[in-house]
Formats: structure tokens, C-alpha cells, sequence
């Protein structure tokens, strides 16, 4: 059993930065694909970013890339959502997930163990 606690979303102007925390307890952190999920009312989940188990590869939805970048820190059992020139449309919760799959997947169904999420507010 994986707990995962999200951290760090908040209200921010368009343009500005954010970093997502999220804290996992529980069985062997380094031994799970993480990714970040995120959704907006009506809207189904959709896949932010992921990365694999040593944080050697990454992989990120066409929207956010080279704006948001994940990483991990296997010693502190935490991954991270660096998230720079938000726009309004990146207004979502955002969710941590975990997958004991062996590549990084964009499939919500291979996540395993989901936080609660945090909201993160872009205003224009």
C-alpha cells in the first residue's frame, strides 16, 4: 500500500510559477512509476507527466511541455511538478499517481494509487 499526499497548489497569475509536492509513504517509492494526472469539472483525467522509476525518463502532454517539468527524489520518497508560465487553461486539480508498471505509461488505468489532489488556479 502506497500513501500519496500532493502539496504546493494555490492561485497564481498567468505567467507565474507553482511547484507541486507530493510525499508518497508506504512500500518502496523508488520501485513505482509516478506521474501527474489533472482534471477540470466534466472533463475526464488527462495525463500531465510521468517518469520512471530512477527518474531517467520523462515523458509530458504536448500542452505542457517545456513549461512543466517532474522529477523525483527516491531518498525523500517525493515527486515533484516544477510548472512555469502557467496559462489560465492549466487551472485543474492536480493529482500524484503511482504505477507498478515498468515504463512510464500515460494511462490513468495503470496508476495504482492516486493522492487526493491539489488546486491549482490560473487567473488571467
Amino acid at each position: 500500500q502506497v500513501q500519496l499526499v500532493e502539496s504546493g497548489g494555490g492561485l497564481v497569475q498567468a505567467g507565474g510559477s507553482l511547484r507541486l509536492s507530493c510525499a508518497a509513504s508506504g512500500r518502496t517509492f523508488s520501485s513505482y512509476v509516478m506521474a501527474w494526472f489533472r482534471q477540470t469539472p466534466g472533463k475526464e483525467r488527462e495525463f500531465v507527466a510521468g517518469l520512471s522509476r530512477s527518474g531517467g525518463t520523462t515523458r509530458y502532454a504536448d500542452s505542457v511541455k517545456g513549461r512543466f517539468t517532474i522529477s523525483r527524489d527516491n531518498t525523500k520518497g517525493t515527486v515533484y511538478l516544477e510548472m512555469n508560465s502557467l496559462k489560465p487553461e492549466d487551472t485543474a486539480v492536480y493529482y500524484c499517481a503511482a504505477s507498478s508498471t515498468v515504463s512510464t505509461t500515460q494511462r490513468q488505468y495503470d496508476y495504482d494509487y492516486w493522492g487526493q489532489g491539489t488546486q491549482v488556479t490560473v487567473s488571467s
